[in-house]
C-alpha cells in the first residue's frame, strides 16, 4: 500500500518510487511520526494531555527496546520494522523530543535554536531512511542531515501564516528584530518594510543547506537516489517561488503543482 506522505512534509515525497520490500517498514516509520506529530499539533487537547500521550509513545519505545511486542496498529508494525532492519531507537526518541518541544516552545531566539529543533524534528527521518537501505556512511548521514534540515526550514517559510495562527513563530527572533518585523506585522499579513529582505535571508540560507546535501542524490543509486533527487528538486522549486514573491506566504502558500512534478522528474532522471 502506498505511503500517504502528502500529510507529512518531512517524509520522502515520492513514495511510489519505493521498492515494494521497503514500503511496509517506511509506512511503519511514517505512521509513528505522523501520529506523534498530530498529538502535538492537531485537535484541541490541553498541553498536559498532549505531553502525557507523547510520554506513552516513549514508553512504547522502551517496551520495544526490552524486546516486548506491542499489539496496536502503530507500534506493532514499528517493532517489526525495528527488529527486521536493526533500526536505532535514538532517531525515534529525537522525534518525540521535538514534538514535545512543539507543545512547550513557540518562539526561537536565534538560528541556532531553530537548527537544534531541526536536528530532532527532521534529521532523524533521513537517517532512518538511510538505515533502512543499509547505508551507514557517516558522510551520507551528514548530507542527509543538511537536506532534511533545509526541508524543515523551507516548510517553516511556507507556513509562516499557518504557524502564526497556531501561536507559533519559526523565524529567528533576533533576525525579525534586526529587520524591524513585528509579530503584529505577521498577524496582519503585511509584507511591507523589510519583510522581503528578511525572507530572502532565510531563503538563501535554506538553499545553501540544501545544496550542501545535494551530492547524496547522486551518491545513492537506484530508486532511493531518484526519490532523493526529486525531493531536492522539490525544495529548490519551493524556494524559487518564495524568492519570487516572499509575501505570498500570507495569501497563497507556495506548493508543487503538476507541471512542477513533471519538470522535477525529468531533471532528476537525466
Amino acid at each position: 500500500m502506498p505511503v500517504p506522505v502528502d500529510h507529512y512534509e518531512n517524509f520522502p515525497v515520492a513514495s511510489w518510487l519505493l521498492p515494494r520490500r521497503m514500503r511496509e517498514p517506511v509506512e511503519a516509520v511514517y505512521r509513528f511520526a505522523r501520529s506523534a506529530d498530530d498529538i502535538a499539533d492537531e485537535g484541541d487537547a490541553s498541553p498536559a494531555s498532549r505531553l502525557q500521550e507523547l510520554a506513552r509513545y516513549r514508553a512504547e519505545l522502551d517496551r520495544i527496546e526490552r524486546g516486548e511486542i506491542p499489539g496496536d496498529a502503530i507500534f506493532g508494525p514499528l517493532a517489526a520494522a525495528i527488529r527486521a532492519h536493526a533500526l536505532p531507537l535514538t532517531p525515534f526518541r529525537d522525534l518525540l523530543s521535538a514534538f514535545a518541544q512543539d507543545v512547550e516552545k513557540t518562539r526561537y531566539a536565534n538560528f541556532g535554536e531553530l537548527m537544534d529543533y531541526c536536528r530532532r524534528s527532521a534529521n532523524p527521518v533521513g537517517r532512518l531512511m538511510l538505515h533502512l537501505y543499509g547505508d551507514r556512511d557517516p558522510r551520507h548521514q551528514a548530507y542527509s542531515d543538511a537536506i532534511c534540515s533545509s526541508l524543515q526550514l523551507i516548510n517553516f517559510l511556507q507556513d509562516v501564516a499557518v504557524d502564526h495562527a497556531k501561536g507559533r513563530v519559526y523565524l529567528p527572533q533576533d533576525e525579525l528584530a534586526a529587520h524591524h518585523v513585528s509579530e503584529a506585522q505577521i498577524a496582519a499579513g503585511d509584507a511591507g518594510g523589510l519583510w522581503h529582505m528578511m525572507m530572502h535571508r532565510q531563503i538563501e540560507r535554506a538553499r545553501k543547506l540544501l545544496q550542501a546535501g545535494a551530492p547524496l542524490g547522486r551518491a545513492l543509486g537506484g530508486r532511493i537516489g531518484l526519490e532523493l533527487r526529486m525531493t531536492i528538486r522539490g525544495g529548490e522549486t519551493i524556494l524559487r517561488k518564495l524568492h519570487a514573491d516572499p509575501g505570498r506566504v500570507f495569501h497563497a502558500r507556495p506548493v508543487l503543482g503538476k507541471k512542477d512534478w513533471i519538470v522535477m522528474l525529468v531533471r532528476s532522471v537525466v
